[in-house]
């Protein structure tokens, strides 16, 4: 059995000051939580919400890690930075890093390589654009993003590794797939993985939907049988609706 694991993206969102008020009323409202809860916290905030998080069951993650340990690498945050701070998980290859900043699927694996040599949980991204799932090409955009990914990973560290499937034109856009879509997309995902690591670590590997999962449709998606959580955007911002899908996620 996979336990789940639900992770916020709390994305360009939140100070200081709206980060304690948003961890002290989520905390009490999931306690005892039967899934792994992750909030991945901008990076001025990483240090707090680990304060905050003590005593609960909330883990902190980061939304993104240099491929560096350090260097003449301006904008970018070292692993040995985040795990001071108190990061234990990091996003990697967030669709809005790839459209945005340049991302590729050789820089994700050497950021995905520098995570797992520093003992951090990865959540890798993969998935396609409207225009790729309207020509047919979701398997193909999605097995040449986890095969590049996962370049030169051992098995062993492969299985410490969560993959968020993201449709990016489900992102940010109210648009979702339905239930059946994101788990024959995941499980594919997951026959991607047995090809390159065998089915011992693929049957174990959680893979999570990303594509604005919310308090209203998280039943119907975590009913799925390869559906193993969800990497939440807008709704991780809101305390109620949040607890809802963690509490959601048995």
């Amino acid at each position: 059995m996979r336990k789940p694991i639900i992770a916020g993206n709390w994305k360009m969102n939140k100070t200081a000051a709206e980060c304690r008020e948003l961890v002290t009323a989520l905390a009490p409202k999931i306690e005892g939580a039967k899934c792994d809860v992750v909030i991945c916290v901008p990076f001025t905030d990483v240090a707090l919400a680990a304060e905050l998080v003590k005593g609960t069951d909330i883990a902190v993650g980061a939304q993104n890690i240099a491929w560096a340990d350090s260097g003449a690498f301006t904008g970018e945050i070292s692993a040995a930075m985040l795990k001071e701070a108190g990061a234990t998980y990091v996003i990697i290859g967030h669709s809005e890093r790839r459209q945005y900043f340049g991302e590729t699927d050789k820089s994700v694996n050497a950021r995905l390589v520098q995570a797992l040599k520093n003992g951090f949980t990865p959540i890798v991204c993969v998935g396609e654009l409207l225009a790729e799932r309207e020509s047919g090409e979701t398997e193909k955009v999605c097995r040449t993003q986890v095969v590049g990914a996962f370049d030169g990973i051992s098995a062993a560290d492969a299985a410490k590794v969560v993959i968020a499937y993201e449709p990016v034109w489900a992102i940010g856009t109210g648009k979702t797939a339905t239930d059946e879509q994101a788990n024959e997309t995941i499980g594919y995902i997951r026959s991607v993985v047995k090809e390159l690591y065998g089915a011992a670590v693929a049957d174990g590997m959680r893979i999570q939907y990303g594509g604005s999962m919310n308090a209203k449709n998280v039943a119907g998606l975590m009913a799925q049988p390869e559906i193993d959580g969800g990497l939440i955007g807008g709704a991780s911002l809101k305390p109620d609706d949040f607890a809802i899908i963690v509490n959601t996620a048995k």
